[in-house]
């Protein structure tokens, strides 16, 4: 009743197989889960800081406009940075759903009705 060297070798082989298998994580899938979930994440903070950041932008372009065609000196580059700063808090609100957009405050209030269906 000897065994030959090759088949228990292969036996040793397969007993370890099934133990490594057994020491894996039943559910592959959740860490796939979980990086999704993660890269989602990101892809709404990268869309609401740059939404933040381009009303800030134009507002600041718009008001160097402003004080290099009109000459009005700094108070134009204050005013609208200031009203792009808004806007982008205000765009970020409404991106993130804190903020009623107009859209559907009309349709809750029942003042759905377009341009044309005044007659």
């Amino acid at each position: 009743m000897t065994e030959k060297p090759e088949e228990s070798l292969e036996a040793r082989l397969k007993q370890l197989g099934e133990k490594i298998e057994s020491k894996r994580p039943s559910e592959p899938d959740g860490a796939e889960a979980r990086a999704a979930e993660s890269r989602k994440g990101y892809a709404a903070a990268m869309k609401l800081s740059s939404e933040f950041i381009a009303g800030i932008v134009v507002g600041a372009f718009l008001g160097y406009l402003l004080d290099h065609f009109a000459g009005t000196g700094p108070w134009g580059m204050i005013i609208f940075l200031l009203l792009g700063f808004c806007a982008g808090v205000l765009n970020v609100l409404r991106s993130a759903g804190m903020v009623a957009t107009l859209d559907s405050v009309k349709r809750s209030s029942g003042n759905d009705k377009t341009d044309g269906d005044d007659a």
